[in-house]
């Protein structure tokens, strides 16, 4: 992966915990900058490493299913065209602009990558858009999981009152 590639899915990635933990983070009372800043970094790691592991994932389940003819050497790999409207799907996801074109532009970006695992795998587009699609519905699980962690352990509880 090119360092070009490598900066476009860091900064998917700090956009796409822009959108989904500011919302968090502003429910989160006396939350210091430092910890704000904490957090959008790890989302960022996250969520970009998240982004990079799609393409990997979902040729790993095309081996494992699919009886594949790919020539020796062949990956499927993020280009600098298939991560471009990552961009775009990561400012979506605040959430006042809108789930449901975050959802469009994400399985946009699906597409793309099962015409490119197609290619280079040598199976059908619609097998290989199974592929990707399992492989995306994996990983959002396991990311959105994550999340769920990272708010409930940094959530502060109110103290108890005594009667």
């Amino acid at each position: 992966m090119s360092p070009f590639v490598t900066a476009l899915l860091l900064f998917a990635g700090l956009s796409e915990a822009a959108g989904r933990l500011l919302p968090v983070v502003a429910r989160l009372s006396g939350a210091s900058r430092a910890r704000v800043v904490g957090l959008m970094l790890a989302g960022a790691v996250v969520d970009g490493a998240v982004f990079a592991l799609w393409p990997l994932s979902a040729w790993t389940l095309a081996e494992l299913v699919l009886p594949t003819s790919r020539p020796d050497g062949a990956a499927l790999a993020w280009t600098p065209g298939l991560v471009a409207p990552l961009l775009l799907a990561a400012v979506l996801a605040f959430p006042l602009l809108g789930p449901l074109l975050h959802l469009v532009l994400m399985v946009g970006v699906g597409a793309g990558l099962s015409a490119e695992l197609a290619t280079v795998a040598g199976i059908g587009w619609w097998q290989a858009a199974g592929c990707v699609a399992v492989a995306g519905v994996g990983l959002g699980v396991a990311v959105e999981g994550v999340r769920h962690l990272v708010v409930r352990l940094n959530t502060r509880r109110a103290p108890e009152r005594r009667a």
